[in-house]
């Protein structure tokens, strides 16, 4: 995890990436997590990090946690789509 000494949150305080919650001031936490994200030069690096180490909680490389949740489903759906073409294909 060598991205971490270069992140633009390495400085920030870690409660900010981890709202409690989603609704009311939850969501101006994230947004306020996200612009951190933003700047940030290691981004694809801490969103990868978080999706392959299964990271449920937080915002990671810019995303929510239902943004992250979100893109899992899509992943999973769309291998699911592959899997079925390639046994019609094999056919």
């Amino acid at each position: 995890m060598d991205w971490r000494h270069q992140s633009a949150c390495r400085d920030e305080d870690p409660e900010l990436f981890f709202p409690v919650g989603n609704t009311g001031p939850a969501i101006t936490q994230i947004e306020e997590a996200k612009k951190v994200c933003m700047r940030c030069s290691v981004k694809d690096q801490c969103l990868a990090w978080a999706l392959e180490s299964g990271q449920d909680a937080g915002v990671w490389g810019g995303l929510s946690e239902d943004e992250r949740r979100a893109m899992k489903r899509r992943a999973a759906r769309n291998r699911a789509r592959m899997a079925e073409l390639n046994r019609h294909e094999e056919n």
